[in-house]
């Protein structure tokens, strides 16, 4: 069943859910640059995962709202678990190992007035340390951990790595009205740890009707790419990604997403059938089937 688009009035708060697993350096730095960088005081909530590092007595410190798991419980149930306290119509999912430059959450607002109704997926551009190939990201060495992050000069500079707008928004930071998020069941936990978790909640914003997936290339967050994931045995999130949208990830990235296309217009139209479109489609349900 697909969703009714409804008009927005005039929104100026988010609802930032946050997990963090043993990453005090990172979270203390991210939280740090939302209160330090953002216009407007913004609801921070953070899910500590173990938080036996300290964490967990640290967002207590801070009056932060938070939920807790005693161990990690990946991406979908913890972002869930966090989302559940949110208490404004805008919802942003920040990873803790990233860091909001100046003006970040101004450029997702006027976005979303621009827009005019909540039918929207947006996503914040990632400046990095490495080039990992990614046409959405902006590529500049301030550091890679807490220790060697070199934030005067990210400061300084960062208006300098904006980008174009850009079609795909699927992943961190990601903003979402409210209403989808819990119309569409928030991520899947079937997917947990989390492995493709992120297609999936787009794919089902998709089928719920929205076309408004917009990476803004002046809401700019540094991504240190802390390395999680290295910690965890990984879901084999492609394959259930097939056998559940009978299509691979790739395919609606490249046809529905548009990823990395720059953005012509706000909404995405449907994808045309074309013979590359038709092949692709055709050989990615045969993947799903055989997987």
């Amino acid at each position: 069943m697909k969703l009714t688009v409804q008009a927005l009035p005039l929104l100026r708060l988010f609802s930032i859910v946050i997990p963090s697993w043993n990453n005090l350096a990172f979270l203390k730095l991210c939280v740090g640059s939302v209160r330090a960088h953002s216009a407007f005081e913004h609801q921070i909530i953070v899910h500590v995962n173990d938080g036996s590092d300290g964490t967990l007595d640290w967002v207590r410190s801070q009056g932060l709202a938070y939920t807790h798991s005693v161990e990690n419980t990946g991406i979908c149930l913890t972002v869930n678990q966090a989302a559940a306290l949110a208490q404004h119509e805008l919802i942003v999912y920040l990873n803790d190992d990233m860091y909001c430059c100046p003006q970040w959450d101004t450029r997702l607002l006027e976005k979303v007035q621009q827009i005019g109704h909540d039918g929207f997926m947006l996503s914040g551009t990632m400046i990095e340390p490495t080039d990992s190939g990614n046409r959405c990201v902006s590529v500049h060495d301030f550091g890679s951990d807490a220790q060697t992050f070199d934030e005067q000069r990210l400061l300084t500079t960062y208006r300098g790595l904006a980008k174009p707008d850009w079609y795909g928004a699927t992943w961190p930071p990601t903003l979402v009205h409210r209403r989808w998020w819990h119309a569409v069941g928030g991520f899947s936990s079937e997917f947990s740890p989390g492995m493709s978790s992120d297609n999936d909640f787009s794919m089902k914003m998709w089928a719920a009707g929205c076309r408004v997936f917009l990476g803004v290339g002046d809401s700019l967050v540094y991504h240190f790419r802390c390395k999680s994931t290295g910690r965890i045995v990984k879901n084999d999130g492609r394959t259930q990604f097939m056998r559940k949208w009978g299509m691979t990830s790739s395919l609606f990235d490249r046809f529905y997403l548009r990823r990395g296309q720059l953005a012509s217009q706000l909404s995405l139209s449907e994808p045309e059938e074309d013979l590359d479109f038709r092949r692709n489609l055709r050989f990615s349900k045969i993947k799903a089937w055989m997987a």
